[in-house]
């Protein structure tokens, strides 16, 4: 659970949160972690904030810079299409975090901050959010990964098509958490082109690592090169030792312990039967 605070010209832009909306008054509160919110931010206007940058990360024309202002503050830009769309501004623990709205991009500022901060205030808490798609099938969660391109995607919408009782549960950014041993998927308010924001979850079942060929081949991986194919698909600052120490916890869990499975394949049919025969035992 975490919390936000802005004005109504803002939460007007959050309709994809509202699934995941907790109301004490309606008796239907949602604790994801504990009972104390995981982090609160604040959405305010005001100036450009002044910083050292640190490192960058670039995507289609989304650039995230990330740095320290002179007293040594946590301070992220986004900027869209060349155009600055707001500072966040963070505590050291990412527990309560200032974002300052700046030109037209104002729901992109909004989106990427609320990411950021869940990623980094949830990293020592066996949670992770992935670059993935995930669908639910038969009670479990089967979760794909790759690099952007490579189809996770267009796999998941031959699930969706060709595999019975298969549904989306999120198509760009679930949350896995791992809990007494149990690792289990979520849904988010964040899903990149694919307007699929439901708050659902499911024990994870397996994970599948997705490349391009000219055909279909699953294999599962070994204990290294699972946990490789898991820390290119989360997010998180790793230069922090604190985050990329809990980081680690998660995948280490997950690779050791969750079956990860390489899917070299045509965006065919036959590599969706192929995949759930082989991974969904």
């Amino acid at each position: 659970m975490f919390g936000v605070s802005g004005g109504t010209e803002v939460f007007a832009l959050m309709r994809n949160y509202e699934p995941f909306l907790s109301s004490p008054e309606s008796g239907e509160v949602r604790r994801s972690m504990n009972d104390d919110p995981v982090f609160l931010l604040t959405i305010t206007e005001g100036q450009a904030v002044s910083y050292i940058e640190d490192m960058r990360q670039e995507d289609e024309g989304q650039v995230i810079i990330c740095g320290r202002t002179s007293d040594n503050t946590p301070v992220y830009e986004f900027i869209w299409c060349n155009e600055s769309a707001g500072w966040l501004v963070c505590t050291d623990d990412y527990r309560e975090g200032r974002l300052i709205l700046s030109g037209n991009y104002t729901k992109m500022a909004i989106d990427n901050a609320l990411m950021v901060m869940y990623a980094l205030a949830t990293a020592q808490k066996g949670t992770a959010l992935f670059h993935a798609a995930v669908v639910s099938c038969d009670g479990r969660g089967y979760m794909f990964l790759g690099k952007s391109g490579t189809g996770k995607s267009t796999h998941a919408s031959l699930w969706l098509k060709h595999i019975e009782g298969a549904v989306l549960m999120n198509d760009d950014n679930p949350v896995v958490r791992i809990s007494e041993g149990q690792a289990m998927v979520y849904g988010s308010p964040w899903s990149g082109k694919t307007p699929c924001y439901r708050n659902v979850s499911c024990p994870l079942g397996g994970i599948v690592l997705l490349s391009q060929a000219p055909y279909n081949k699953i294999q599962r991986l070994g204990a290294l090169k699972a946990y490789m194919a898991l820390v290119s698909s989360i997010s998180g600052q790793r230069w922090d030792e604190r985050i990329a120490n809990g980081l680690h916890q998660t995948e280490n869990e997950l690779a050791s312990n969750m079956p990860i499975w390489h899917l070299e394949c045509l965006p065919d049919e036959a590599a969706a039967t192929l995949c759930r025969a082989t991974i969904s035992f």
